[in-house]
């Protein structure tokens, strides 16, 4: 029923059509795509309220499978089955898939049929929240403007490799995790642990990410305030 109504009732947020198509049921992993931009999108569902952590496939195939470039879109879609009405349809764009927001799950049992097998989930709360665009929230639409908005701030990733989108996104859930709208680099700073274990080849970490925050910058996300402050223009919640 959900995949019926997304390609009756949803449409393509990277370009606007009005209809997404559906692929045949032996596609591998994404379930609709869009005719006219050939974007493709999965489509994961449940009723009651939306999961932090979704369940994925086997946890090797999905780090290999970011890193490609027939990655898909992830529709999440949360109903209310008392009146059969989508509560939530959440869109991450396939730019925001990196290593960090996919956690390995426990190896099955040796009694299991597919003993030491392992799955993974995908962590949401771990994508920065500008990946995160609502097209539905609380049973509410949201304007297909805005969210059309929302997913070209960030397409400039997928011109950029794996690495460097890696570091982007990285220095965005920083941010997010100051949880303020202006703030300054030494607050940034402060993450440089963290994100040396993250990056562990690299010795200049602070070097980055003043090269991130110019990025940042130059496409909007963030303003330049004054000497070492800055100001987050997307802040939110989800």
């Amino acid at each position: 029923m959900t995949e019926s109504w997304i390609s009756t009732n949803s449409y393509c947020p990277n370009c606007g059509n009005s209809k997404l198509c559906v692929f045949n049921n032996n596609r591998p992993v994404a379930d609709f795509y869009c005719h006219t931009c050939k974007e493709e999108y999965e489509l994961k569902s449940n009723k009651g309220e939306l999961r932090h952590k979704i369940i994925d496939g086997a946890y090797e195939s999905m780090i290999k499978r970011i890193s490609s470039t027939t990655n898909p879109n992830l529709f999440l879609l949360t109903y209310d089955v008392r009146i059969l009405s989508v509560v939530i349809l959440l869109i991450i764009p396939k730019q925001f898939f990196i290593p960090s927001i996919i956690e390995k799950r426990n190896p099955l049992s040796m009694s299991a049929r597919r003993a030491g097998w392992i799955g993974c989930y995908i962590n949401i709360k771990n994508v920065p929240i500008l990946g995160r665009i609502y097209i539905i929230k609380n049973s509410t639409v949201v304007n297909q403007k805005d969210v059309l908005r929302r997913w070209k701030q960030t397409t400039f990733l997928n011109n950029v490799s794996f690495e460097a989108r890696g570091w982007t996104l990285e220095i965005l859930s920083c941010i997010d995790k100051l949880r303020k709208t202006d703030f300054d680099l030494d607050e940034l700073y402060k993450f440089e642990p963290d994100l040396k274990k993250k990056f562990p080849n690299n010795n200049f970490i602070k070097d980055k990410i003043r090269q991130q925050l110019q990025i940042l910058r130059d496409k909007g996300i963030l303003k330049f305030v004054s000497k070492g402050k800055y100001r987050n223009l997307r802040n939110g919640n989800i």
